[in-house]
């Protein structure tokens, strides 16, 4: 579909939130709510999306895209009037515009399509997003007349009857855009808010003979907002559980969901399990029959087939195929890990590239290196990459053998099939086939203990 647009309101403080940043920045799976509203946009090919924001905008549009559009409401005086204030948009794009209310983020690409389809087969100049509630509350009721809405109302106004409706108002409405342009200055505020509502474009396009309608969302959870921090926490618990559910329908294993967080851009490979305590943030793809956790934290990172990763901190970096690492493991950015690797516990890498069935035991910390092809690292090995001022690269050959306790003064390279001996401190290049031996030799002081201890 061709010339659709959309306007998210957003210009709400986080009073209520007791936060200093705009509401429409907290966060629902470590995600600004507004990001949320914007990604389902981008999803169902909305071609052009602007955002009215209030006081901070320059914090909202920090966490979007340099192709949205701002327009500031400085006086917050109601939803219709956070619309005049894109008036400019609306005009330049014409066609169809999808309003949406920045803090409700389980707004859908699916229902975003499919209530734009309806809109456009029945030529309605308003098509607003609803849905069936158990429990309506103090949300506005749609009053309809066969398939036409002859209005909204708020429940303070309802009437007995119109009380008992369960069809709710979700926020979100599918605007004929010219058409809205001709009804949003005849809106008034002559209401106890002293506001300018968009829900009183409904009635005066009615009024003008125009076609009103509704589209009746299957998942009531679309019509969800956060006005406080309660809110908030069930907007998670929600968008959690549902994130949970896509992967299980996808056919990955949770044998128990307790402590996982799963991001809502994450993706993962039939025939993994996610165990207890793991989250997934950001960017984070996972590949098949991998087992992740318990305890572990990847973040914007890649992740092959067939991994073990128990207990680690995995931050923007890539692992390859049949990886296995932890327990406590911490892999810092921009880290590459090949095929094969295995890196035991109280392990730290960090901007390096560790080669295919490479080793790396335990108590290590490997930085700023390029390590070679099956090479095993003994226990307590130190990369010394920083001098004081600047930070130096070490490089490994295949088939090393380093051996534990070793120090790697960088830069410097060590090269194939070399070996360090252990507690050796190594400052200086090391051939192919070479044993490097830096130490001194053992001396023992006999009797050395019974002359300390007089003296203590």
């Amino acid at each position: 579909m061709k010339n659709i647009h959309a306007l998210i309101l957003a210009a709400g403080d986080g009073k209520r939130m007791k936060s200093k940043h705009p509401k429409v920045l907290c966060r629902v799976l470590f995600k600004p709510m507004i990001r949320w509203v914007a990604d389902a946009c981008a999803e169902s090919g909305i071609e052009s999306l602007a955002v009215i924001v209030g006081e901070h905008g320059d914090e909202i549009s920090a966490v979007l895209p340099d192709s949205v559009s701002f327009f500031v409401q400085k006086e917050r005086l109601g939803t219709a009037h956070a619309v005049m204030c894109a008036r400019e948009f609306l005009k330049k794009n014409g066609g169809d515009t999808l309003v949406l209310c920045g803090d409700a983020p389980l707004i859908d690409a699916a229902v975003i399509r499919d209530s734009l389809k309806l809109h456009r087969e029945r030529h309605n100049a308003v098509t607003v997003i609803t849905a069936e509630v158990d429990d309506p509350g103090s949300l506005g009721r749609i009053v309809r007349d066969g398939d036409r809405v002859k209005g909204i109302v708020e429940a303070r106004d309802c009437t007995p009857e119109q009380l008992e409706i369960h069809e709710i108002n979700s926020g979100a409405y599918w605007f004929d855009t010219k058409k809205l342009l001709e009804v949003l200055g005849r809106i008034g505020h002559n209401n106890a808010q002293q506001e300018y509502y968009l829900t009183d474009s409904l009635r005066l396009l009615s009024e003008a003979g125009e076609a009103v309608g509704g589209f009746v969302a299957a998942d009531a959870d679309i019509t969800l907002g956060a006005n406080d921090r309660k809110d908030l926490c069930r907007l998670n618990d929600i968008a959690r559980r549902k994130i949970i559910e896509k992967h299980m329908a996808n056919g990955v294993e949770f044998v128990n969901t307790d402590g996982i967080l799963i991001g809502a851009d994450v993706e993962i490979g039939c025939d993994t399990a996610i165990l207890p305590g793991t989250i997934l943030r950001g960017k984070v793809v996972i590949g098949e029959d991998c087992v992740i956790g318990p305890d572990t934290l990847i973040e914007n990172s890649t992740v092959g087939d067939g991994c073990r990763i128990d207990a680690c901190r995995i931050y923007q970096s890539t692992l390859h195929n049949g990886v296995t690492m932890g327990p406590f493991c911490h892999i810092r950015p921009n880290t590459e890990i090949c095929d094969g690797v295995h890196i035991g516990d109280f392990v730290e890498v960090k901007n390096s590239v560790i080669g295919d069935e490479t080793h790396i035991a335990h108590l290590t910390y490997v930085g700023d290196s390029d390590v070679g092809k099956k090479v095993n690292f003994g226990g307590g090995v130190i990369t010394v990459n920083y001098d004081g001022k600047y930070k130096h690269r070490t490089t490994v050959g295949d088939r090393a053998f380093i051996g534990c306790n070793s120090n790697l003064v960088a830069p410097v390279k060590l090269g194939n099939r070399c070996f360090t001996a252990a507690g050796s401190t190594i400052t200086e290049d090391v051939p192919d086939n070479s044993l490097a031996i830096a130490r001194n030799r053992q001396v023992n002081k006999i009797g050395w203990m019974e002359h300390k201890e007089m003296k203590d």
